[in-house]
């Protein structure tokens, strides 16, 4: 029930002090100069509390975004910790923006804003920022709010909801033609650099990312099965890869000179007493081999586009794809699609043969 107490003040000037009492329910009460603000107000007010939409509305107004920035980056983002450097960044921008901003006045409109400030940015590198970039800053804000809602109890909902993310390119595909990998190979076989064509080698055979494959150690390598498991995915599931052929060769003769001290495939040069081991770093090297063999616009990562690549034109269906390269689902590997259309083709060509051969 709601009960308004008109006050006078000293320069007579009038208030009215509306206080809301519903039995169970903590007393709610607010002051305004005009009686109708008052009243609807109250009315209001009451229906919230009666509609259990009240009290989620006032957490919203008493805590900012500021806030819910510092408690997730505190209290979530240490049991993430291979995205944790990247989301804290992502969501620092977001606080330095509309930080100051109560979580109940933030609406999608305003997310909508900022998300076309980050469309128009410019990166540290001096770049247009990608739409791939800007639907991880989304992303990460996202969670956020999703956390606020659903174990904060902070919000009702995730203004995020009604915000539209920027369409991403389909993706890179980039793949060394036969004469490219040749060259390539060759040039990293001429390296300084020992480690430099093993670990291309490996890339190539196996599909497996370059943080990955850093990150091996020789209890990770199983060279009797033929076999590595990788504990640390970009999924966060256990992988097994399959070592056979060259690659495998090349690391039983790896093995037979690896250092005793560092349990890593390939090591740093550099010893530090008491300080784990860092995998070698082979930016330099890589990026010489690449001049040396005259390729130009291939990164790294795209030595996993091209054994994905070589993998479909050699007749592997796309499960068969996601499965070595470890992805979840087949959206993925839909980009290698047209190379294994020869496949397809002969697929469909021998059912319809078993059907229809006779006639």
């Amino acid at each position: 029930m709601a009960n308004i107490e008109k006050r006078l003040s000293g320069e007579g000037k009038t208030s009215y002090r509306v206080k809301v009492r519903l039995k169970g329910f903590p007393v709610q009460s607010a002051t305004f100069n005009r009686l109708t603000d008052a009243r609807k107000w109250a009315q209001d007010t009451e229906s919230a509390i009666r509609g259990g939409r009240h009290f989620k509305t006032s957490e919203g107004k008493r805590h900012t975004l500021a806030q819910l920035v510092e408690r997730y980056i505190k209290t979530v983002l240490p049991t993430k910790p291979k995205s944790q450097v990247k989301q804290t960044a992502q969501l620092e921008w977001w606080k330095e923006q509309i930080g100051a901003y109560s979580l109940a006045d933030i609406t999608p409109s305003l997310i909508v804003q900022h998300r076309d400030k980050l469309i128009e940015g410019i990166t540290v590198r001096g770049k247009p920022r990608s739409p791939a970039t800007v639907v991880r800053y989304m992303a990460a804000l996202s969670h956020a709010f999703t956390t606020a809602v659903k174990e904060w109890g902070w919000i009702d909902d995730s203004p995020m909801r009604k915000v539209s993310k920027p369409k991403e390119s389909r993706g890179r595909v980039r793949f060394l033609s036969d004469d490219e990998r040749v060259r390539l190979l060759k040039s990293c076989k001429e390296s300084s650099n020992p480690y430099l064509y093993p670990v291309v080698v490996l890339a190539l055979s196996t599909g497996m990312r370059h943080g990955e494959i850093m990150a091996l150690s020789w209890d990770d390598v199983d060279l009797q099965r033929g076999r590595a498991v990788l504990h640390e995915t970009k999924n966060g599931e256990r992988r097994a890869v399959a070592i056979t052929g060259h690659v495998l060769e090349l690391l039983k003769e790896l093995a037979k000179v690896r250092r005793i001290d560092s349990n890593l495939l390939f090591p740093s040069r550099e010893n530090r007493p008491q300080k784990p081991q860092k995998p070698v770093d082979l930016r330099t090297p890589w990026e010489n081999a690449l001049k040396r063999a005259d390729i130009r616009d291939f990164r790294f990562h795209d030595l996993r586009h091209s054994a994905a690549s070589y993998l479909a034109m050699n007749g592997a269906s796309l499960a068969e794809i996601a499965e070595v390269l470890g992805h979840k689902t087949l959206q993925m590997v839909k980009r290698y699609a047209h190379l294994s259309e020869g496949h397809t083709a002969r697929v469909v060509e021998s059912m319809n043969q078993k059907i229809f051969g006779g006639q």
